[in-house]
């Protein structure tokens, strides 16, 4: 699907690639973008009084309103341009939740869960003695009803990714948002994995706070997004400080803050990261969600009828819905076979995809990942199974 429209797929027709869930490739639509930028209109956003500059701004600000389009909220104001998810999710637990939280209050997150959204509660929890709890999972899934039995009159906030970056499960998101709705709780979601990849409302699911990556989604690396509703956003205190978010300051000590968003975007932005995202959203709503999604799932089920005929390949999400397979050879160090893979021109992950506590529930610690993306083919699919059908060789290559 739109492979023509990716350049290192032309420089190296033999590239199959296939960690989209690390980061995606990017079209020449989104590279010439943030070239027009770098060659045709440089200048600071939100500084000048001159023609070019006033045209990074109305850019940099178009990108606001297509990234509401991308999660269906109603408000520019309510995105904020970060470097990434973990800085969105940090900018959450140390601007917002420090805050609103106080000793005791419970945290509920999962052992599936990326380092990005454990790591800050934990930190957290160590400063101000919240209460981090893990939400039992179901055959490695996320139930409502396991959701609800953790729920308790100290539960203040429930974050989970809607889809994880491991196994790829998607959580019942519509139905926990409401639950956290009806109990007062506060509902923050990592996107990274969802956003890229299918449609979302942020009303509808009852979302509080939303984070994602713009690498993900056929973007530059560097920038992301946190949404979050304008109320929330307005109590969130700026971790940064400095140029820009500010209206006025002086040697008293006295400080005014800027409106939402710049608020919350101290100094130079990444401009040129922002534009890329901009064109990236373009890209992404012309092809469709809905289409890349199926696209998604007809490949993975392809992949799994060829892989399950292989004798020596376990694979731990085969029947989760989606377009990730988390596999291993048996008895091969997961990194191997990616050395190996990579003889092929064949790039998967390995390791524990930064969900280090994940072992706990499927008593692996490594695995290999399959990711696939709106540009990969049933053909790329055909010569990974041809290589991983010849794997007894892979020492051979590997050492």
């Amino acid at each position: 699907m739109n492979r023509e429209d990716f350049e290192i797929f032309k420089q190296d027709p033999s590239l199959i690639y296939f960690d989209n869930g690390a980061t995606t490739q990017k079209p020449k639509v989104v590279v010439d973008s943030i070239v027009d930028y770098y060659t045709k209109y440089t200048a600071n956003a939100h500084r000048g009084d001159y023609d070019i500059s006033l045209k990074v701004d109305m850019a940099y600000e178009g990108v606001r309103d297509k990234v509401k389009e991308l999660i269906h909220n109603k408000k520019s104001k309510e995105i904020v341009f970060t470097s990434g998810a973990t800085a969105s999710i940090n900018m959450i637990v140390f601007g917002f939740m420090k805050y609103h939280l106080t000793s005791g209050d419970e945290v509920l997150i999962t052992k599936s869960e990326h380092a990005s959204n454990i790591l800050p509660w934990i930190d957290l929890a160590k400063e101000m003695g919240i209460i981090v709890r893990y939400i039992p999972l179901e055959n490695h899934l996320v139930t409502i009803e396991n959701v609800e039995k953790m729920v308790n009159e100290r539960t203040k906030v429930i974050s989970l990714a809607q889809v994880t970056n491991v196994l790829g499960d998607e959580r019942p998101i519509e139905k926990i948002g409401k639950l956290c709705k009806e109990n007062g709780i506060y509902f923050v979601v990592d996107g990274s994995q969802s956003v890229p990849h299918m449609e979302i409302d942020v009303q509808k699911l009852n979302i509080d706070f939303l984070a994602f990556s713009a690498h993900k989604m056929l973007g530059p690396t560097g920038v992301g997004v946190l949404y979050g509703r304008e109320e929330l956003l307005e109590n969130l205190k700026p971790t940064s400080l400095g140029g820009g978010m500010n209206a006025t300051f002086d040697s008293e000590g006295r400080i005014e803050y800027k409106s939402l968003p710049s608020r919350l975007e101290a100094g130079t932005p990444n401009i040129a990261g922002v534009i890329g995202l901009g064109s990236a959203i373009d890209y992404l709503l012309k092809v469709g969600l809905n289409n890349i999604h199926r696209h998604e799932v007809e490949l993975k089920k392809y992949a799994i009828q060829k892989l399950e005929k292989i004798p020596n390949i376990v694979i731990y999400n085969k029947d989760i819905e989606n377009g990730m397979i988390a596999f291993n050879i048996d008895k091969v160090f997961s990194q191997d076979t990616a050395v190996y893979l990579n003889h092929y021109h064949i790039c998967v992950r390995a390791g524990n995809h930064c969900a280090k506590i994940l072992k706990e529930d499927i008593q692996v610690k490594n695995t290999c990942r399959i990711s696939f993306y709106l540009y990969n083919t049933k053909e790329e699919i055909d010569e990974l199974v041809r290589v991983l059908e010849q794997s007894e060789d892979i020492f051979k290559i590997v050492l």
